[in-house]
């Protein structure tokens, strides 16, 4: 590997101008910068970014542990923290923990042997148990998509008690009063948030809820759950799922079975990720702001991160959720 003294032999300058002109060009003169850097393209010089780190005793990476990047939610979310984090000078890696708690515990293993500068973590284990090593380690780290108390951490996330409340009472404003509920993993504070939401719509209605329960937050566990649907009776007469993914694979399945949708199945999803309004029946959905809590929760470790000596308090930020009213729940006659 070619390293700054091979730089500094060849252009015949010492390592400090090589230091100069690769990290504060401006104080070296033109001629200098330019002999150095046709030295440092010639030989295929790359400054060791870690060693720099290292002595510096900061890191400019950043660090987003999502729970499943399969869902495009999760990943206009790393689009977001990237924008944050590019306009701060910083970069992020981004991990995927598959919604596994152990492969979680892994990457916060890692994560931590690495010394990133800070963590956005969607957690899988809502308990904290996973993050307790990462915690030890002092480095800081923000929560998305789930609210905890700003004595333990900031956190952006999405108000989700009001996003299935949206969806109960826009089932209920179109004449259903029989409701089923695809969930995904209980484990998941939001998919039992949006469950709890729907039931305080439905609470008093006289309308029935049915509860679906899925290991997954995929299409493929949605078509599970539509067939099992198609199988119940009485059938209800509209699905609210606790995710888009989990929405299309219902829609595939109904659409499969030849069950009109929304006039004898109505459908909505979570998230309104770009493929709902583009779905065979476009879909209803409860929208989060993706891009935004990425964007947002980055902001806030970089402000939690640019004086380790005087952090500020930590915030816990809310969004409210918005109901985007499609062809899949258009009103009933």
């Amino acid at each position: 590997m070619v390293g700054i003294k091979d730089v500094a032999r060849r252009a015949g300058v010492s390592i400090g101008t090589v230091s100069n002109v690769v990290n504060r060009p401006h104080i070296v003169s033109p001629a200098t910068r330019s002999r150095v850097l046709s030295v440092i393209e010639e030989l295929g010089y790359v400054r060791d970014e870690s060693a720099r780190q290292l002595r510096a005793g900061r890191s400019r990476i950043m660090a987003l542990l999502v729970l499943d990047l399969a869902n495009p939610f999760f990943v206009d979310v790393a689009r977001g923290a990237e924008q944050a984090a590019h306009d701060a000078g910083l970069s992020v890696i981004t991990c995927n923990s598959g919604q596994r708690v152990d492969r979680e515990e892994s990457y916060l293993s890692l994560l931590a042997e690495q010394r990133v500068r800070g963590l956005l973590l969607s957690p899988v284990d809502t308990s904290g148990a996973a993050l307790e090593t990462f915690r030890r380690s002092g480095i800081p780290y923000v929560f998305v998509d789930r609210k905890v108390p700003a004595d333990e951490a900031s956190s952006v996330s999405v108000d989700d008690l009001a996003g299935g409340e949206l969806a109960g009472r826009h089932l209920l404003e179109t004449g259903h009063r029989h409701v089923a509920f695809v969930n995904g993993p209980r484990i998941l504070t939001q998919c039992r948030d949006r469950e709890q939401g729907l039931r305080t719509a439905l609470e008093g209605s006289g309308a029935e809820l049915s509860v679906i329960e899925t290991s997954e937050l995929d299409v493929e566990s949605g078509r599970d759950a539509g067939a099992r649907l198609l199988g119940m009776s009485p059938r209800p007469t509209a699905v609210f799922c606790a995710n888009d993914l989990l929405a299309l694979g219902v829609l595939q399945a109904m659409v499969g079975a030849g069950v009109r949708v929304p006039d004898e199945m109505a459908i909505v999803g979570y998230d309104d990720i770009e493929f709902a309004g583009a779905a065979a029946v476009p879909l209803t959905s409860v929208r989060q702001p993706a891009r935004r809590l990425g964007q947002t929760a980055a902001e806030l470790l970089i402000a939690e991160t640019a004086d380790p000596e005087n952090r500020p308090p930590h915030r816990s930020v809310v969004f409210k959720p918005e109901l985007v009213v499609r062809a899949s729940t258009q009103y009933r006659r």
